[in-house]
């Protein structure tokens, strides 16, 4: 069974309805947006990008992106399907099967040139979903450990030291109970070590 309503009740529902409009434009776009930027301006890092600055203050990347170190001095990270350009993301879509992807694989293995027999560890062959992953896998650092140490000329110990250093950027994954270190601040580490 319909309802029609009359015509004065329909004028009254459109009044109260106009009434509520700006008290519901206030909440919405008013005070959810200066709530969020209080937010984001008390947060530590949440407003900036958790941007990287180097001592005289100049904006040298951020923790949350990665970005491509090719000198063998420095820890490297994953591969980029889009050249670590931030503006588009995305992975490769390429199978695991193509091959495409094996000449790449090749390719990076030849860089990496791992001992016969020593296994290389799967993200530093593989690009993420996004290619801006910052992280590498713990494995993956101390697979190149002996070629950075071995560029700075410092042991193989000093240089596991700063991977397992809090300010490496350490984390861990908790389902999976996977440790990853973040490729940018442990190479601002190694920097800070040889000064």
């Amino acid at each position: 069974m319909t309802t029609i309503l009359s015509f004065r009740e329909l004028t009254r529902q459109c009044w109260v309805s106009l009434r509520l409009l700006p008290l519901t434009v206030l909440i919405c776009s008013g005070l959810y947006t200066l709530v969020i930027l209080l937010a984001g301006r008390v947060i530590p890092g949440s407003s900036s990008g958790s941007l990287v600055r180097a001592e005289n203050g100049e904006v040298i990347g951020s923790t949350l992106l990665a970005q491509q170190f090719t000198r063998p001095e420095y820890f490297w990270p994953r591969p980029s399907a889009v050249s670590w350009n931030a503006s588009g993301s995305g992975g490769s879509n390429l199978s695991p099967a193509s091959l495409a992807m094996r000449q790449r694989t090749e390719k990076l293995l030849a860089e990496l040139a791992p001992k016969k027999g020593e296994k290389v560890p799967a993200d530093l062959v593989t690009a993420s979903g996004s290619g801006l992953d910052p992280h590498i896998s713990i494995e993956a650092a101390l697979f190149q450990v002996p070629r950075v140490a071995h560029a700075r000329g410092l042991s193989s110990e000093e240089v596991m030291s700063l991977i397992n250093n809090p300010a490496s950027g350490t984390t861990t994954i908790p389902l999976l109970n996977k440790s990853l270190v973040n490729v940018l601040q442990l190479n601002r580490l190694l920097d800070r070590l040889q000064k």
